[in-house]
C-alpha cells in the first residue's frame, strides 16, 4: 500500500475543503463525478432493555437472573445514585436527548443502529450472564429517532429464547424498520437491509457476527431454525462466501455497508485478522463501509483504499451509569458517526463525529474537556491506521486520512 503524504481534509457545514497532491484530491460534500453524497448515520450499541425499559412509559416485567442484579429497577436506582434522579416515566423521545437535535440538523439520508435488546414479553431466558429485553410497547423509543434499520447478529438478541426472538422480529417489522442479521431461519439472517435514497440510490446493510463478541455458536441461522447471521471464521473462504451474497443483490450504485459484531468489549488493540477481514471485504466482496461494533468504548478508524473501516463504535446507549470498573476508558462517552460517501464508488467523501455523553439514561452534549480527550485517544490509536482527527468549534470530531496512491 502506497501512502500519499498529505491529509484528506474533512467537509463541514457544506463547505468543500480539499487538498491537492498531484492528480489526487480528497472531495467535498460533493463527489468529483458531480453526485451529491449519500449521508449516513452510525453508532454503536443500543441497549434499551433493563434499566431504561423501566423508566420508559411501559416498564416491562423487571425481573433479572443476573449473579449481580435480581430486578431491572436495581438499574434505575445505580443510575439515580451517580448522577441524580431520573423522574419517570420519561417521554419515548428522552433517551435519545441532544443526540435528536444533531440528527435533524444533519438529515442523514440513512439512520443504522446495531440493537442490542430482545423487544419481548418472553420469559425464555437463556442461561447467559447478563440478558437483555425491552417491552415492545416502547418501541416508539426507536422510532422516535426515525431510526430505518437495526441490525441484530449480536449478542443479546436471543437473550429471550427463540421466542423473544420471533417477537422482536415482528416488533421491528410492525414499527417499518428495515432488519438485517438474525430471522427465523438462516436464508432470513443472511438478507441484507435494503433502504432507497431517491435520486441517491441504495444503501445496503449485511449484519454480520462472529463468536469473538460473545455470541454462542448455537445462536447461528439455521435452514430450519431461527438465529442470526454468525460468521464461522475471519477466512478468506468465508470473504469470497460473503462476496457472492452481496453479487445477488447488488446493483450498480448501491453503498454496501458490513455492520459486524466482532471482538472484546475492551482494549484498543485490533487484531490482525480483524484488520484482515475488513481488507478482504473491501478488496473481495466490495464492501464500501465497515460497521464495526462490540466494544464498549470507541477504537481506531481506518480509511483503506477510500473506504471507511469503524473497528469499534463503542455503546450508544446502556444502563451502565454508576456501575464502576474500566473507567479509563470513558464508556460513558459515545460518538454519532455522520458518514458522507461517493454513490458510484462507495468511497468516503467525509466523516464528523458528535460526541455524547450518558447521564440519566439519556444522550446529552460533552464537555470540551471530554471532546479534547477524546480527540486525543483516536489521534493516538488512529497514528497506526493513517487517520486523524481534528476538533472543530462546536466539537465535531473532523476525520482526517492519508491519501493512498
Amino acid at each position: 500500500m502506497t501512502v500519499g503524504p498529505l491529509y484528506a481534509q474533512a467537509v463541514r457545514d457544506g463547505v468543500q475543503i480539499s487538498v491537492k497532491n498531484g492528480d489526487q484530491t480528497a472531495p467535498g460534500p460533493r463527489s468529483p463525478g458531480g453526485h451529491t453524497s449519500i449521508k449516513l448515520f452510525l453508532c454503536g450499541d443500543v441497549m434499551t432493555g433493563r434499566g431504561i425499559d423501566q423508566v420508559l412509559p411501559h416498564p416491562g416485567n423487571p425481573i433479572l437472573f443476573e449473579g449481580y442484579m435480581k430486578s431491572a429497577t436495581g438499574y434505575v436506582e445505580l443510575a439515580e445514585e451517580a448522577n441524580g434522579p431520573i423522574p419517570h416515566p420519561v417521554p419515548f423521545s428522552y433517551i435519545w436527548g441532544d443526540a435528536l437535535a444533531e440528527l435533524e440538523r444533519r438529515k442523514p439520508d440513512v439512520r443504522v443502529i446495531n440493537l442490542e435488546t430482545a423487544l419481548t414479553r418472553s420469559d425464555e431466558v437463556q442461561d447467559k450472564a447478563v440478558n437483555y429485553r425491552m417491552n415492545p410497547d416502547n418501541i416508539p423509543c426507536i422510532t422516535a429517532a426515525k431510526i430505518d434499520c437495526c441490525v441484530l447478529a449480536n449478542n443479546h438478541v436471543l437473550d429471550w429464547g427463540y421466542e423473544g426472538l420471533a417477537e422482536t422480529l415482528k416488533t421491528l417489522k410492525r414499527a417499518d424498520i428495515k432488519i438485517a442479521g438474525a430471522g427465523l431461519n438462516v436464508q432470513e439472517a443472511r438478507q441484507p437491509a435494503e433502504m432507497t435514497v431517491p435520486g441517491k440510490g441504495r444503501v445496503l446493510v449485511f449484519s454480520l457476527g462472529s463468536e469473538t463478541s460473545g455470541i454462542p455458536w448455537n445462536w447461528a441461522a439455521r435452514t430450519d431454525r431461527a438465529g442470526v447471521n454468525l460468521l464461522p471464521d475471519f477466512s478468506a473462504k468465508t470473504v469470497r462466501e460473503i462476496r457472492d451474497r452481496i453479487k445477488q443483490v447488488r446493483l450498480p450504485g448501491d453503498i454496501v455497508v458490513a455492520s459486524i459484531h466482532w471482538g472484546n468489549n475492551w482494549g484498543y488493540a485490533i487484531p490482525v485478522e480483524q484488520q484482515d477481514f475488513a481488507h478482504g471485504l473491501i478488496d473481495e466482496a466490495g464492501v464500501d463501509v465497515i460497521h464495526g461494533h462490540s466494544s464498549h468504548h470507541v477504537k481506531g478508524i481506518e480509511v483503506y483504499r477510500g473506504k471507511l473501516i469503524l473497528y469499534g463504535c463503542g455503546d450508544f446507549l446502556n444502563d451502565y451509569e454508576g456501575i464502576s470498573g474500566h473507567e479509563t476508558y470513558r464508556g460513558d462517552l459515545t460518538l454519532m458517526y455522520f458518514v458522507s460517501a461517493e454513490p458510484q464508488t462507495g468511497k468516503l467523501v467525509s466523516l464528523s463525529m458528535v460526541l455524547m455523553q450518558v447521564r440519566h439514561f439519556k444522550l446529552n452534549r460533552a464537555s470540551d474537556v471530554d471532546a479534547s480527550w477524546l480527540k486525543n485517544i483516536l489521534n493516538r490509536e488512529g497514528k497506526k491506521l493513517g487517520t486523524s482527527v481534528e476538533l472543530t468549534a462546536d466539537n465535531t470530531l473532523m476525520l482526517r486520512w492519508m491519501l493512498q496512491g
